[in-house]
């Protein structure tokens, strides 16, 4: 796989080396158990995929060269590059702006955009419409452009089931970037339809074997169907596409799901005239975390930390996996950690930061999950490590630790 010149203080001397040690051992990426660091009082399963995968690489790379590359230029980002604070503030530091916030509301007008303006493309991908509009303005949107090539396969994917007369159904936060820039280029090519999770599936999946009504199809989903869409003709053949950070297992939950629909409607002898395979849409790096935070789920924690941006849509993913076995804390970085009571962490059920405490268990050894999500530095979330660490002060050092898994 290509490596990118990732700038070194993304990089960290503890799970960096964690990281090269596990490549070494395991090359072919077979084993998902964790790595356990033992200090001690204190012990960490540092899951086996975390961090930065190809497309958020692939993306800081071409950022940071945008920058390199055209000093004395303004150099603005549609939006955040990735979900991920520290990540963004450095590209705010160089000096570089947002023109839209997540949501896509404008924070710069277009009108304020000239043609030597440099503008980057964040890793979600854009809108065939902002692509357009740049374009108008005279900016080619393809020169820094980072979307991840596992969200353009799914572009693609789309484009070959509108070729085949396949309606779409697109699993994903409909107001998320990347579902957005998947859905503007479905609707070319297909009449295309967003559902969130396995409960809206079931919702649809109702509607097309005739067990419910229009009215209750046009209740959920009427603002999030491809102009013209016609509910009583679209679902005779479908095939389902993925934002690639959702859950792979709902993704491919729900896809089944479907299968099962149009098996009940058509018949097995005659599903594959109705249902598409779309598996090769899933991403490999979503699909790789999850099953590692599996893995430490099988471990004998006590509790679980998961490090990166709020609006993660993958680390919050991660988050609700552990939750739902033992305790677990959701933050975006090391600042949130203000004492060995209490911590700051993020509930994404509610949508908001809370303080929590006392979170360490009193116990003569406290084992602790660790990982974080696909757009988070290693050098993060080694900064939480080493300040829950600086708690135990009777621990033995990073090198001893370290020493035991080389041994």
């Amino acid at each position: 796989m290509k490596s990118f010149n990732i700038p070194e203080f993304y990089h960290s001397p503890v799970i960096s080396r964690i990281k090269n040690l596990r490549k070494l051992n395991d090359p072919k990426k077979k084993d998902f158990s964790p790595t356990l660091l033992d200090f001690g009082p204190v012990a960490f399963y540092i899951a086996r995929h975390f961090g930065f995968c190809y497309g958020v690489e692939n993306a800081i790379e071409i950022s940071f060269r945008a920058i390199d590359e055209n000093p004395g230029k303004r150099i603005f980002l549609l939006s955040q590059m990735i979900h991920n604070p520290d990540v963004n503030a450095d590209l705010l530091d160089r000096g570089v702006r947002f023109l839209m916030d997540t949501s896509g509301n404008q924070i710069i007008p277009w009108s304020e955009l000239k043609p030597d303006d440099i503008v980057i493309i964040p890793a979600f991908g854009t809108t065939l419409a902002i692509e357009e509009q740049l374009q108008e303005i005279g900016i080619e949107p393809h020169r820094y452009n980072t979307t991840c090539p596992f969200v353009e396969r799914v572009w693609k994917k789309s484009e070959k089931l509108g070729t085949e007369q396949y309606s779409i159904i697109i699993h994903g936060k409909h107001n998320h970037e990347e579902t957005r820039a998947t859905f503007s280029r479905s609707e070319i090519y297909s009449p295309s339809i967003i559902i969130k999770d396995i409960s809206e599936a079931r919702t649809l999946g109702s509607f097309i074997l005739g067990h419910s009504n229009l009215e209750s199809f046009n209740t959920l989903f009427a603002n999030r169907v491809s102009p013209g869409f016609d509910p009583q003709t679209a679902f005779d053949r479908i095939g389902v596409i993925n934002q690639t950070t959702m859950l792979a297992t709902e993704t491919q939950e729900i896809a089944d799901y479907f299968r099962n629909v149009m098996q009940q409607k058509y018949g097995e002898a005659h599903l594959k005239q109705h249902f598409a395979d779309t598996r090769d849409t899933l991403c490999y790096a979503t699909n790789e975390n999850q099953e590692a935070t599996y893995g430490l789920l099988d471990t004998d924690a006590d509790l679980a930390i998961v490090v990166g941006g709020y609006n993660s849509s993958n680390t919050s993913h991660i988050a609700e996996l552990c939750e739902k076995k033992l305790p677990t804390f959701f933050i975006s970085g090391v600042s949130e950690i203000t004492a060995p009571s209490s911590i700051r962490h993020y509930n994404y059920h509610a949508q908001e930061v809370i303080l929590s405490g006392p979170y360490l268990p009193s116990k003569e050894k406290v084992k602790i999950i660790l990982t974080s999500g696909a757009s988070c530095p290693d050098s993060v979330v080694d900064a939480v490590l080493q300040r829950i660490l600086s708690f135990y002060p009777e621990s033995i050092s990073i090198d001893e630790a370290l020493s035991g898994l080389l041994s």
